[in-house]
């Protein structure tokens, strides 16, 4: 096990740190602020504002930060952004910008730099450990993420009570420093033209959208995708809330520990794939889909209110297996997309497809909300998770061919 650690080699420990340490502050930073917000003014409107100021710059910056991701060097955009919300978020606490407006601007500039930084490390990441070591390689990184998404709401809260939104930030302005430190430690080199004109930013925006829609394989991933995630994300972004809060009168400590329950899952399943599966992982990627819908379709007696009386275990079972599925699943298609997309275009890529996901996804839960209050949940559920099972056996009867061989047909595309 050790070795098979170490010879992931240093470059991918530095990186792997390094994220864990600016998501340690980042998790820190994302309790304290709501709790802020609401106290100061006691507003969801106000907390709504956050939550788009932080999601709406990312899809407007996504295709223009993947060609920067693309056209410059990573590593450089990676320490270079690290360091530069460090400043920022230092300068919140010096020149005491904590007013709701203030700090509103603030999320706006993190979102936007944030789009940059994820452009160059999803261009970056692959070329860090040879190719059939991806699985291993996410999942340990991801599982590093799961811990830090387990402890660091309760720790968040206890600074928060401690020191307020200085404290949170300032320790989150130190752990991006400290990322940044170990990302120049990094040796990766990246030698490509660099933009000379405005024009060539838009060609090369446009250069990623067609390189998906000239793969066959890698239009339907993506279209897969999108329609998955705009048919499930309302179960667990508005569903799940109103479920737990609302129907089953459930505390916030109960439907905090669903969530967490949906963590361990998936920590579960990275390591489980960073232990012992590895590449093979590939392999279980429509058993894992599938797996995961059949565990979803619990939902629907777990909202019934003649189940009302161990509705609460079953969710806890039911997201902790969930989460173990969907690892399963999505660790195996980004392994093989890092695999697949060619380095020179792997930046404007990953930040299309993310686009592309993000910009779908909030019209399912535009449209769950209204639908809860003339739906009765365990038929929304039900005809939420059976269109999804539907999609998914089109998907695999029609396409699977064609998603397997991924890496080989990508190839004659790009060449």
């Amino acid at each position: 096990m050790l070795n098979g650690l170490k010879a992931l080699g240093r470059n991918f420990w530095l990186y792997t740190v390094g994220r864990w340490i600016s998501q340690a502050g980042w998790v820190i930073q994302d309790v304290a602020v709501p709790l802020y917000v609401l106290d100061k003014t006691g507003s969801g409107a106000v907390m709504s504002a956050f939550v788009m100021a932080e999601l709406i710059p990312r899809l407007l910056i996504n295709p223009i930060a993947g060609v920067i991701g693309d056209r410059y060097n990573r590593k450089k955009l990676m320490y270079g952004l690290d360091i530069a919300r460090g400043v920022l978020l230092f300068a919140v606490i010096a020149f005491n910008l904590l007013d709701i407006k203030e700090l509103l601007a603030v999320q706006v500039l993190m979102s936007i730099m944030g789009a940059f930084f994820s452009a160059g490390i999803s261009g970056m990441f692959p070329d860090l450990v040879r190719k059939e070591q991806l699985a291993q390689a996410n999942s340990i990184l991801r599982s590093g993420g799961q811990v830090l998404r387990i402890v660091g709401p309760i720790l968040g809260g206890v600074i928060y009570a401690l020191g307020g939104i200085r404290l949170a930030i300032l320790i989150n302005a130190v752990s991006f420093f400290g990322s940044g430190l170990f990302e120049m430690l990094i040796e990766y080199r990246w030698e490509t033209r660099k933009i000379s004109s405005p024009r060539e930013v838009w060609e090369d925006m446009i250069e990623g959208f067609r390189f998906i829609k000239g793969s066959k394989s890698l239009l339907v991933l993506v279209s897969f995708a999108i329609v998955l995630n705009t048919l499930l994300n309302p179960v667990f972004a508005v569903i799940l809330p109103y479920l737990s809060r609302v129907t089953l009168g459930l505390s916030s400590v109960q439907f905090g520990s669903i969530e967490t329950a949906a963590t361990l899952g998936a920590l579960a399943g990275n390591i489980i794939i960073a232990g012992k599966l590895k590449d093979r992982s590939e392999g279980l990627l429509f058993k894992a889909l599938f797996g995961q819908l059949a565990v979803l379709f619990l939902l629907v007696p777990a909202s019934h209110r003649a189940f009302r009386e161990i509705a609460y275990p079953l969710l806890i079972v039911i997201f902790m297996v969930s989460g173990f599925f969907n690892t399963l699943l999505n660790i195996p298609i980004f392994a093989r997309l890092q695999r697949t997309v060619p380095n020179e275009v792997r930046s404007r890529f990953f930040s299309a497809f993310e686009t592309a996901v993000m910009a779908a996804t909030p019209l399912g839960m535009a449209a769950a909300g209204p639908l809860l209050d003339i739906v009765e949940m365990p038929i929304l559920i039900g005809m939420l998770v059976a269109v999804s099972l539907l999609v998914s056996l089109y998907y695999y009867v029609n396409f699977r061919e064609s998603f397997m061989n991924m890496e080989s047909e990508v190839g004659r595309v790009v060449a």
